[in-house]
């Protein structure tokens, strides 16, 4: 059959100017080259070869359009098509991998979930990613309560506002019970001045444990989400190699044996690219972490104890030690421009 294509090849002719001089497919060397790859390669299961007869070349067994003199290159319109054409291939072909991916794995995962099919494990690693997704929801926990003390705290130093300013109003309404409207006024107002300041701890001790759980550990469990699916790839081109290797060895199972040593190389390093990623962001976040909460529940610690001291300069020596900024009063409340 090569030997056909070649005395066709040596004796097609086709014009190569306007003048209608012609040239012959036997003195281009490129074209020379690919009919001897054509008659070279080997069967491929991937690809059909339109000079095989359809029985399966590789791409390069095509006889590409460029090398065949006075091709479609002076008419933009056919250059077009064929870009646009390539484009669909290109999609066509991202789709199919895509497909035979998503089907290995989904294979693998009924494999694993069943009892029939093995999965690459890392106990120490496994361990750690375990006690994070625990560590998580505990703290998960303790911004949720914490949030709820702000509120229901938030409410009380509101009440204990109105009710200074109720007796500061009845103090000179009632000239028999000035003194005693009167310092009860002074009182609740102390206390609505620390119950703020203590607020404004809290509300900073929420904000750090709220950065340190919903960003930093959730971008720690990313990466973990992203190791778990490279490794089921991986054991998914894992099993398959092993499929073939324990099957015949012709020429075209060696060839499909030879592409699954490829693709499973890729997953495997895929794999342990993400696997040391996840171990140096599990270190990085424990340290972090054991930082962070240090800072937070002395702060916590401090400023609880000097509010239901009643000791209001420890409080304020507490803000001033870890940095606190109290808000003006009204700062939350939305300005003139934004109400309309």
């Amino acid at each position: 059959m090569a030997d056909s294509i070649m005395s066709k090849a040596a004796t097609m002719e086709i014009p190569i100017n306007s003048n209608g001089d012609t040239g012959t497919l036997a003195e281009d060397d490129s074209l020379e080259q690919d009919l001897q790859q054509v008659m070279v390669s080997g069967p491929n299961l991937n690809e059909t070869s339109i000079v095989s007869g359809g029985y399966g070349g590789p791409a390069g067994g095509i006889i590409p359009t460029s090398s065949i003199k006075g091709s479609s290159s002076h008419n933009p319109s056919s250059s077009t098509e064929e870009v646009t054409r390539g484009v669909a291939v290109e999609k066509i072909d991202s789709v199919k991998k895509w497909g035979i991916n998503t089907y290995k794995c989904t294979k693998q995962m009924f494999s694993e979930r069943f009892g029939r099919g093995s999965r690459t494990v890392d106990l120490e690693l496994e361990a750690q990613i375990d006690v994070l997704r625990d560590t998580k929801s505990k703290y998960e926990h303790v911004l949720s309560l914490a949030t709820a003390l702000i509120n229901h705290f938030q409410s009380m130093v509101e009440t204990q506002q109105a009710l200074g300013d109720s007796f500061t109003d009845l103090s000179q309404k009632s000239p028999e019970l000035q003194d005693e409207f009167g310092y009860n006024a002074e009182t609740q107002k102390l206390l609505c001045k620390n119950g703020e300041a203590l607020l404004g701890a809290i509300t900073f001790f929420v904000a750090s444990i709220n950065t340190l759980v919903n960003k930093t550990m959730d971008d720690t469990l990313m990466t973990i989400r992203l190791y778990e699916n490279a490794r089921l790839e991986f054991d998914a081109y894992r099993s398959d190699l092993e499929e073939l290797s324990l099957g015949p060895k012709d020429a075209a199972a060696m060839v499909r044996i030879e592409m699954a040593q490829h693709d499973y190389q890729i997953h495997r390093d895929k794999y342990e690219r993400l696997r040391s990623d996840v171990t140096i962001k599990l270190k990085f976040l424990e340290e972090n972490k054991v930082k962070v909460m240090h800072k937070q529940l002395l702060l916590f610690h401090n400023a609880i104890s000097a509010y239901f001291a009643g000791n209001q300069q420890q409080l304020e020596q507490t803000l001033i030690q870890f940095n606190v900024k109290l808000k003006p009063p009204g700062s939350d409340k939305p300005s003139w421009l934004e109400e309309q």
